[in-house]
């Protein structure tokens, strides 16, 4: 069942297929915790972190950075996988960043994904409405 995208609905099926694949995370983003502002959506504005390699419903008091970016850019980003599109929305302003930005540093050092991962985002694809 498709599920509209950040909505409770939307995490939980998340949490439901990371647990079934169980992917590996890379040592590079197993302590990175990052916070999104998500602005604009169908359900209003949401907030969601990055903690452990898992995307999650609210904030996270103890994360040290939070981005601020539109709702289409992050489903962009975050179902699509399309990080032309998140530089481009970083670049032309519309992704604004709180805090410590190395921190976004380091998911790019957690290297390509894994065979796992690249199961959780497929599932996550085609279960996002």
């Amino acid at each position: 069942m498709a599920q509209v995208f950040l909505s409770d609905g939307w995490f939980a099926e998340v949490d439901k297929i990371i647990s079934e694949v169980n992917p590996p995370v890379p040592a590079a983003i197993q302590d990175l915790v990052i916070n999104f502002r998500v602005k604009g959506g169908p359900q209003g504005d949401v907030e969601a972190r990055m903690a452990g390699g898992r995307l999650l419903s609210g904030f996270a008091e103890s994360a040290p950075t939070t981005l601020s970016l539109p709702f289409d850019v992050a489903r962009k980003m975050m179902v699509e996988n399309d990080q032309n599109a998140a530089m481009q929305a970083f670049m032309s302003g519309q992704i604004s960043v709180e805090g410590d930005m190395t921190r976004l540093m380091a998911m790019q050092a957690a290297g390509p994904p894994s065979a796992e991962s690249q199961q959780v985002a497929e599932r996550i694809r085609a279960m996002t409405a």
